[in-house]
């Protein structure tokens, strides 16, 4: 979840998956994607919590913990433009790299080595963790987390897998759902719920480390999704 302060209160970035994409089409959801093999490499230069402080907050081996770290570094620069390191970032087209990214041709470290560049974690915490009923077809492990904008730093929009991107305050994006606007999945729903009650985006990143990160493991039973917690969602309709 990236996040920037403004004058009504912290936003959020969100982007609505085409239509055509195999899997969440045309839902609103936040930058992320696939973790790939060459994001645990040990050449990533650190700045912030260390490989194994995010195991622990994970409970994952600090290779994952890595790997899940760098994907998310990764996947926000991709799809938001963002880059979450330290070093002469802003002052460049970065397009080229974006796509050797995409394209797998580039590895995050690679790029980060070239310019001399360090990985910020200190901007990213981790945030919760879901996974996809068993009932479905195609099944995720999923890690969320947010992360604060960098001064400076502004997103773009030029990714494929998106046809709408869009700043948002929690609160308003959850009005668009209720007035049909928006479709999202149960763990958007309750991630923005959630981020609504913050004032600033250092309140929400403060916040992180205190909260449980256990895996929530949703049901689908009929039209409905039901959490652990016995809350229930609609299952997502027919796009309007």
């Amino acid at each position: 979840m990236l996040l920037r302060d403004r004058p009504g209160g912290v936003e959020v970035f969100l982007l609505r998956r085409v239509l055509a994409m195999a899997f969440a089409g045309g839902m609103t959801a936040f930058p992320g994607g696939s973790v790939d093999a060459r994001d645990a490499e040990a050449a990533l230069r650190w700045i912030g919590p260390d490989p194994a402080t995010w195991a622990e907050r994970f409970g994952a081996s600090a290779a994952v913990a890595r790997a899940i770290a760098a994907a998310a570094v990764r996947e926000t620069f991709e799809e938001a433009g963002v880059l979450l390191a330290a070093g002469t970032v802003m002052d460049r087209d970065w397009t080229a790299e974006r796509v050797a990214l995409e394209r797998r041709e580039l590895s995050l470290a690679d790029l980060l080595t070239r310019h001399r560049l360090s990985l910020r974690t200190e901007l990213l915490a981790p945030w919760s963790h879901w996974i996809t009923p068993e009932i479905e077809p195609r099944r995720y492990d999923t890690r969320f987390l947010v992360a604060a904008v960098p001064a400076g730093q502004r997103t773009v929009q030029t990714t494929g897998e998106a046809d709408d991107v869009a700043w948002a305050r929690p609160a308003d994006a959850l009005a668009e759902l209720a007035s049909g606007h928006r479709r999202m999945f149960a763990p958007t729903i309750v991630t923005l719920r959630e981020i609504a009650g913050y004032d600033a985006v250092a309140d929400v990143v403060a916040a992180a480390p205190d909260r449980p990160i256990g895996a929530v493991l949703p049901t689908v039973r009929g039209r409905q999704v039901l959490l652990p917690d016995g809350s229930a969602f609609p299952v997502p309709g027919a796009p309007r």
